[in-house]
């Protein structure tokens, strides 16, 4: 099991796994043992933090007394400009949507662990979601139309695992669009996935309301941002993070909360998750109510800029997802439903989509991928649908047919 130290709390005999924070371009070269207690000094002397231990390998203190010190498998720690990192190398989408796959149950198994652990006021080891949230931001960077299908695959009884597990994905790819490094990509996406923990402290009867809240059970649900940023201090999350969580319900107009904040008293991110939070809330099914086209959501969003979202980080949003997100549905002039599963990078409102119901037989035909930018096809989209307007289980077909 891996959990996370603050470096005076490390003891001879933990089995270091990697760098959890740090002062300088440090990393781990290779994973060792501590043997002794020149290496936690050595450790300290390079700016290290805090570390990720992996418990399971630990030894007792009486353990390595025993034992002598042995410097070849102490965790070698080197300046991380020495080994430059490998630009990521971008694989096909259907290559990469077998690992998307797998990373969105993962996370919505991580989120059920973590707000379960919330609900008990159970600790919560950081070490977990960071990971994720990293090897998140790698598929991202492999190829970012996986994980954004992903998004679209929705059950209305796990919303709030697989909101903020959207929000998280949506975050990274977002970030990655405007060029944001690594470091800060990484921060978003963690911040996006942690949003609304502070949901579990909501009692059912208003967590899960079929129906309209009303003034006072509005003013409770609204204390989830208090809640979460409590929680999140005990998990020992930064600073920076629990910053941006408790600006998504930000608006520029001073008419969000909690604060009120307005204008430049909201930061970059608050203003980057206000945008993601509405935009997949918006787009999702509820248990009252049928979710919005991806476009129309995106209209929503245009609309109410600049009184209440950035007007520029709107339209960067727009363009780096696209007019049809990849995993969003669209109605082809040839009488047929196609899930978008790339974008193009000049004609955005012809991406590439893999056709798979024929509205003309109302039924599921063999899925084909087309380009809708070649002109020779003839094929062009007539407007963004969803699954519910054709009675098509869109979940269904896509992890019996498509997520193969």
């Amino acid at each position: 099991m891996l959990r996370t130290f603050d470096i005076d709390d490390v003891e001879e005999g933990m089995f270091i796994d990697s760098i959890a924070k740090q002062q300088g371009k440090f990393k781990i070269t290779s994973r060792g043992r501590i043997t002794s207690l020149a290496a936690i000094k050595q450790l300290k002397k390079k700016g290290i933090l805090s570390v990720v231990v992996d418990t399971s390998k630990q030894l007792t203190p009486e353990v390595v007394e025993q034992q002598e010190p042995d410097p070849s498998v102490e965790p070698t720690v080197e300046p991380a400009t020495e080994i430059p990192p490998e630009p990521p190398k971008e694989v096909s989408f259907e290559a990469e949507l077998e690992v998307a796959t797998k990373l969105h149950s993962e996370g919505k198994d991580i989120q059920r662990t973590i707000l379960e652990g919330a609900s008990k006021n159970v600790p919560i080891d950081i070490a977990i979601p960071e990971a994720f949230t990293n090897n998140l931001v790698s598929s991202i960077d492999r190829n970012p139309n996986a994980l954004m299908c992903m998004t679209k695959i929705r059950e209305k009884d796990t919303y709030l695992l697989e909101h903020s597990l959207n929000v998280a994905i949506l975050l990274a790819n977002f970030g990655v669009h405007i060029g944001l490094n690594e470091e800060q990509v990484q921060e978003l996406a963690l911040s996006g996935f942690l949003h609304d923990i502070g949901k579990i402290k909501i009692v059912d009867e208003i967590l899960h309301k079929p129906g309209p809240l009303n003034d006072q059970e509005m003013t409770i649900m609204r204390d989830h941002v208090y809640y979460g940023e409590i929680i999140l201090v005990e998990m020992g999350i930064p600073g920076s993070i629990i910053k941006t969580i408790g600006q998504h319900h930000e608006r520029l107009d001073g008419y969000g909360y909690p604060q009120g904040l307005r204008g430049d008293e909201i930061t970059q991110f608050g203003r980057m998750i206000a945008i993601v939070d509405t935009y997949d809330a918006i787009t999702a099914d509820r248990c009252y109510k049928v979710g919005m086209s991806s476009k129309k959501a995106l209209q929503i969003l245009l609309k109410d800029a600049p009184e209440k979202y950035d007007e520029g980080l709107v339209t960067q949003f727009v363009q780096c997802i696209g007019v049809y997100p990849a995993g969003s549905l669209v109605k082809l002039n040839n009488e047929q439903i196609a899930m978008v599963v790339k974008q193009h990078p000049v004609h955005t409102t012809k991406p590439g989509v893999k056709v798979f119901y024929s509205l003309k037989g109302n039924d599921y035909i063999e899925p084909h991928e087309l380009d809708l930018a070649d002109p020779s096809n003839g094929v062009k989209i007539v407007e963004a649908v969803i699954a519910s307007d054709f009675k098509i289980d869109f979940n269904k077909y896509f992890n019996e047919s498509i997520a193969v």
